[in-house]
């Protein structure tokens, strides 16, 4: 999830009270966010740098704590300081959820922005908005910077899908054209730069520059690229790579053109409406927003930004069915209220009521009637919400037998292991002196390591690369495992079939054979299994067997109902030596999938 950087005590000066790091980390965790990290500004620079403390001489007592505050994916009104400070001051009931609206100004006073016909085969959308009067001081002017850097990381997907450009308006004269033209016709000086480049020389300029060539694949092998132009020819952008210098922004800006060209209208809106109301908050008046007419050359009129409020109505009983709780209507509206969602109730003639949510533009994460739903959750607080088992979350019979075999393993004295279900090839054949027979083992296709290429077909290996790992332990060692084995199995849709078994393995100064047998029969009795002879399928037996990875003369296979389900015996001394073990071991596995 992304991460956003904020002062803490400017935060805490927005929010308008002090918090000790313990209370405000309860606060982020009520709200459904983290505090991820606490640090410094300068013990970033020496953690980029590669500093030690005392080194560069960029310590003191007088830095300035940063909070790294972990937020939600689809929160793209988070990714910034002045976006986290009103949720919270919404949160705890100490602001109204802000009304955004649109500057009052008739259509033909609105600036224009005209898009030429050949942009449809690269960047086909644009949308424009203009923040009027704002002031920015170097924080608010850093923070505007630093949301455009995380959304084009985030929902922007590097500006493949949308780029964002922001301009100081009075140094411009609308109308302004979206154009695309060959990359030898577009000639301007980029930001930070004194030379006038062409397009093309651009790209070869960039290709060295470590932050902007990351994104020249977009555009640089079409034939035309995109790029905006005011009415006098000034280039404002060569979207998605860089803003023209002659309409950089800077602290003294007073009105603020904002473009998003993109390859998904959806996607520019978002940005484009989490920008503007995020930093409208800083215009003389403040949430208002100047729209721009975008007019394309069919003759389509779109204004922008598009700020309107859409209502949603979610059934109470599926807010307070879903979450667990009982809640009034009452209740509900005001929780919502607190996650920036205006809420009213109104009652059905068949006496149900009905929440009716207004999304503001700030809100786009909200989808579905589970999303109104999560955000009553958050507010009323998950701690809150009563533990129950729900009928549909019944567990499934293999998963209870498995449970009841571990408990009663574990009280004859064994600790449980959990390994690796991925393995060598060696390790499932060649180590236990076994043949692969290439019809039992799900190979990995292109694996990363050597030590996962295979699925186990058998617990044996994990439970002896265990015991070879902890040779120094006191001795007996006494483990067990119940998990997945794989096997190939045509008749499956996907070609293999999972089998659950139990592994047991006892090591010490001498075998421990009688241990495995008895701790074998112990299992069998609580599973209600009687023991039977040879031939009788109506229990279990043992008959002798002749395993590889076993000693021979003392191993057996265990028969329930006629069925092979498993074997047990002392490990074979090569095996051992195989797996580096100098103590003698006996090991049991079954399949206990049989038992159901």
């Amino acid at each position: 999830m992304p991460t956003v950087s904020v002062g803490r005590d400017r935060l805490f000066s927005a929010l308008g009270k002090s918090y000790s790091q313990e209370e405000f980390e309860d606060l982020c965790f009520k709200f459904g966010i983290e505090l991820d990290d606490v640090t410094t500004e300068k013990a970033i620079i020496r953690k980029e740098r590669h500093l030690d403390e005392e080194d560069g001489g960029v310590g003191d007592d007088d830095e300035e704590i940063i909070y790294k505050i972990e937020v939600p994916a689809n929160r793209y009104d988070l990714l910034c300081l002045e976006g986290i400070a009103q949720a919270l001051r919404v949160f705890n009931e100490e602001q109204q959820t802000p009304t955004y609206r649109l500057a009052g100004i008739p259509k033909d006073s609105m600036l224009k922005m005209h898009v030429k016909p050949l942009t449809s085969s690269i960047r086909p959308f644009v949308v424009c908005a203009v923040l009027r009067n704002i002031t920015f001081d170097e924080a608010s002017y850093n923070s505007f910077i630093d949301l455009q850097d995380k959304l084009h990381q985030n929902i922007c997907r590097r500006r493949t899908l949308v780029a964002i450009g922001t301009h100081d308006l009075d140094t411009l004269q609308g109308p302004f054209t979206y154009e695309a033209l060959s990359p030898q016709s577009i000639n301007f000086v980029p930001l930070k730069q004194e030379k006038s480049f062409r397009a093309d020389e651009l790209m070869e300029f960039y290709k060295s520059d470590m932050k902007l060539k990351k994104f020249l694949h977009i555009i640089e092998n079409s034939p035309v690229f995109p790029v905006i132009y005011d009415s006098k020819r000034t280039v404002l952008s060569l979207p998605p790579i860089i803003n023209g210098a002659h309409s950089a922004i800077t602290l003294k800006t007073k009105n603020v053109f904002i473009e998003c060209t993109a390859t998904d209208l959806t996607k520019a809106n978002i940005v484009l409406n989490t920008v503007v109301t995020t930093f409208s908050a800083y215009c003389q008046r403040k949430f208002e927003v100047e729209p721009v007419e975008v007019i394309y050359s069919d003759g389509r009129s779109l204004v922008y930004p598009d700020l309107s409020i859409y209502n949603m109505e979610v059934p109470l009983s599926y807010i307070t069915g879903t979450i667990g709780v009982s809640l009034e209507a009452e209740k509900v509206t005001s929780l919502l209220n607190r996650m920036q969602l205006r809420a009213e109730h109104s009652v059905l003639d068949d006496n149900k009521c009905n929440i009716n949510v207004l999304i503001p533009p700030t809100r786009s994460d909200i989808l579905h009637p589970c999303d109104v739903m999560e955000d009553v959750a958050i507010a009323y607080g998950y701690n809150g919400i009563p533990k129950r088992r729900l009928p549909s979350m019944k567990p499934l019979p293999l998963n209870q037998l498995e449970d009841l075999i571990r408990e009663e393993i574990a009280m004859n004295g064994f600790t449980e292991v959990l390994t690796w279900i991925l393995c060598s090839n060696r390790e499932n054949f060649a180590l236990l002196n076994r043949e692969d027979d290439q019809s039992s083992a799900v190979i990995i296709g292109n694996p990363r390591s050597s030590d996962f290429e295979a699925v186990r077909t058998s617990l044996m290996p994990g439970a002896l690369k265990i015991i070879g790992h902890n040779k120094d332990h006191p001795k007996p060692i006494k483990i067990f495992e119940v998990g997945d084995v794989a096997l190939l199995d045509e008749s499956k849709d996907v070609g293999a079939t999972n089998r659950r078994h139990l592994a047991a393995l006892y090591c010490g100064t001498n075998s421990g054979f009688e241990l495995i047998h008895s701790l074998m029969d112990r299992i069998m009795e609580v599973l209600g299994t009687p023991f039977v002879p040879i031939g009788d399928n109506t229990g279990y037996y043992i008959q002798r067997s002749d395993a590889p990875e076993f000693l021979p003369g003392r191993q057996a296979s265990i028969i329930y109902k006629g069925k092979h389900i498993g074997d047990f015996g002392i490990v074979h001394p090569q095996v051992l030596n195989n797996f580096v073990i100098t103590d003698p071991c006996s090991f049991l596995e079954i399949d206990i999938e049989h038992f159901l």
